[in-house]
């Protein structure tokens, strides 16, 4: 099994905007450092072209990006400041969601040990996505003739609304998140299936509707391909989650999308999304268990 990382592309931000990136280093250091798979299948993805991100994003926003001239108020709503690294980092997380779709289609499963941008529209970044990845690397398995049908199963705290409004007129990508009803966004984007969770879901309710959803999705979708965003940021004790599920939970919801993708014989490639717990370790030791349990099941 193949895992892509971009962490080595570091951004120069100041100390209140570090809080979201400090997982990525720790995440891919605890991945190598228990030999999840062997140093050759830990890969650095290439980066995104153009054409591949202009599959799902205006080629406007894309030179604007590009040449660092985004409005403050557009700056202000990714809440990263811009820099030429930012700009490298987002075409490199996005190209490890294209590797990992690649991967997953000859491999069965493969991890993005990033992405899950999924607050980018076509025209503007938002919520620290500055490029939807799902929606292009997605776009991009059927430009290549790799797929015709594509599932993205949203699993971070926070609704998918870049992904639903990029993907609303597209029959062949079905979108479905769960999310918390109150939580950013404010606004949201209808999908093709949408589960709003009241604050402070329990595990017991949590992985009751993400089931429910989840065989929904897989049934209505008919897909070739599934793209999970296994966001931590459900876990009761993150900063912006707003729900009550543990680490236990958060594993079992895990095990629900790759035992029903394998016994569907559906190809997943999985990226982390959220996860902005009080202590940073926390996010790591769940996304790590999301890493762990995808290699356990390859085997």
């Amino acid at each position: 099994m193949r895992i892509f990382y971009s962490d080595v592309f570091v951004l120069p931000l100041p100390p209140e905007h570090r809080f979201p990136m400090q997982k990525y280093a720790l995440l891919r250091r605890q991945v190598s450092a228990c030999e999840l798979v062997p140093p050759e299948q830990l890969c650095l993805p290439e980066a995104a072209t153009d054409a591949q991100i202009t599959r799902a994003h205006d080629p406007d926003y894309l030179r604007r990006v590009r040449a660092g001239l985004l409005t403050t108020p557009e700056i202000r709503r990714i809440g990263f400041p811009w820099s030429p690294e930012l700009v490298e980092r987002s075409r490199r997380s996005v190209g490890a969601t294209i590797a990992a779709c690649r991967a997953a289609l000859q491999d069965g499963v493969a991890v993005n040990l990033a992405g899950g941008t999924h607050h980018a529209f076509a025209d503007q970044g938002a919520g620290y996505s500055v490029f939807n990845d799902s929606a292009i690397a997605a776009r991009t398995m059927q430009a290549e003739g790799r797929v015709r049908r594509v599932v993205i199963i949203d699993a971070d705290v926070h609704q998918g609304n870049g992904t639903a409004a990029i993907l609303a007129d597209d029959p062949t990508i079905f979108t479905f998140s769960i999310h918390g009803a109150k939580n950013y966004p404010f606004r949201k984007c209808p999908g093709d299936l949408d589960i709003a969770l009241e604050d402070d879901a329990d595990d017991l309710s949590y992985l009751a509707a993400f089931e429910r959803g989840l065989c929904q999705a897989l049934e209505r979708a008919g897909p070739e391909l599934a793209i999970y965003l296994a966001g931590a940021d459900p876990y009761f004790d993150d900063r912006l989650g707003r729900l009550a599920v543990s680490k236990s939970g958060l594993a079992e919801r895990d095990m629900l999308v790759l035992e029903q993708c394998r016994n569907a014989g559906i190809p997943l490639a999985i990226t982390m999304a959220g996860g902005y717990a009080r202590r940073v370790q926390d996010t790591v030791d769940i996304h790590f268990q999301t890493v762990r349990a995808a290699t356990e099941l390859r085997r």
